[in-house]
């Protein structure tokens, strides 16, 4: 007889996407070129705000954790996908799978906290603009930056630990790319209860409170923005919060509509084709979104340039 609590498999085996054979090497190019752009684009961020002087403010701080965060985020789950990609059997060992998932929540965590910051931030640069340095001050952001980190940490390990206690008996085909928790959930043979009530609970405090406070700024800069009836005005709305808002849509839409409604309405494809948006799309446009778009970016990029003499400036 197995104990309830044992795991009796040591592997999973991922189905990754549904992708016709003819068309594997196509994608697996894209994908890797998405990867490498969103890897390029993320650190070059974190190298100009390091080296730049003029970018060392609680702004582009933020940013440059948030770069940190969506590089890791997507290098949790691509690299393991492109190897699938490439491997006649797509398996991951167990404690693998669940160090996946380990990581894959404490960076879409660290995402979702690092975004609400910066949302802050913008809010009190455009709406407080004479006490901006008082209020974010560089403790602030530090405090910020430290509170994300550990309320991530916990997060992350509660699901993980709850994960552990579940027994997987006979399936172990993961319909997925990566070990996402609620494909694990259906595989397992144990009570997932408990774990989908803390799913919902948590869901509460880490997607949907962060999601309404990035939209409430956002929509407070804009009411502060159109105080003065311009057309300036209002391309200066759309330019501050319109790209910005659009990433956050897709980034807490998706991650909304996946884990917080019930796991037997969500169909295998819908979940894997959310799943590629918030993991693969939006870490790679973050990027341009949030920095290669501004001037202070384009600016320290020239200056650091200069500065290595890679090229001529006068």
């Amino acid at each position: 007889m197995v104990e309830e609590n044992q795991t009796v498999i040591s592997q999973f085996l991922l189905l990754g996407l549904p992708i016709p054979t003819e068309h594997q090497n196509l994608f697996y190019s894209l994908f890797l070129a998405m990867y490498l752009i969103t890897v390029l684009g993320n650190l070059l961020i974190i190298i100009l705000i390091q080296l730049d002087s003029h970018l060392h403010t609680p702004m582009y701080s933020l940013l440059s954790n948030l770069s940190f965060s969506d590089l890791c985020f997507s290098s949790v789950t691509m690299p393991k996908l492109l190897q699938n990609m490439q491997s006649q059997v797509p398996s991951i060992p167990y404690a693998g799978c669940l160090a996946q998932m380990y990581f894959f929540l404490f960076f879409a965590d660290l995402e979702s906290f690092l975004l609400v910051a910066m949302a802050y931030d913008r809010y009190v640069a455009i709406c407080f603009p004479l006490h901006y340095t008082s209020i974010m001050s560089p403790k602030l952001c530090v405090g910020l930056v430290v509170f994300s980190w550990v309320l991530t940490t916990f997060h992350a390990m509660l699901h993980t630990l709850l994960m552990a206690r579940l027994s997987f008996c006979e399936d172990n085909v993961i319909p997925h790319f990566f070990c996402d928790m609620s494909a694990l959930l259906k595989l397992s043979c144990s009570d997932t209860h408990v774990n989908e009530l803390v799913i919902f609970i948590t869901g509460g405090l880490i997607l949907v409170i962060p999601f309404v406070l990035i939209v409430v700024s956002y929509a407070r800069i804009v009411s502060s923005i159109l105080k003065v009836p311009s057309a300036r005005g209002i391309r200066k709305a759309f330019s501050t919060c319109g790209s910005h808002l659009s990433v956050v849509s897709l980034f807490y839409g998706t991650v909304i509509g996946l884990y917080l409604c019930p796991s037997a309405n969500n169909s295998t494809l819908k979940e894997t084709v959310m799943g590629m948006m918030y993991t693969v799309v939006t870490p790679m446009l973050n990027p341009f979104i949030y920095s290669l778009r501004n001037r202070d970016m384009k600016g320290a990029l020239f200056r650091v340039l200069c500065k290595k003499k890679i090229l001529f400036c006068l």
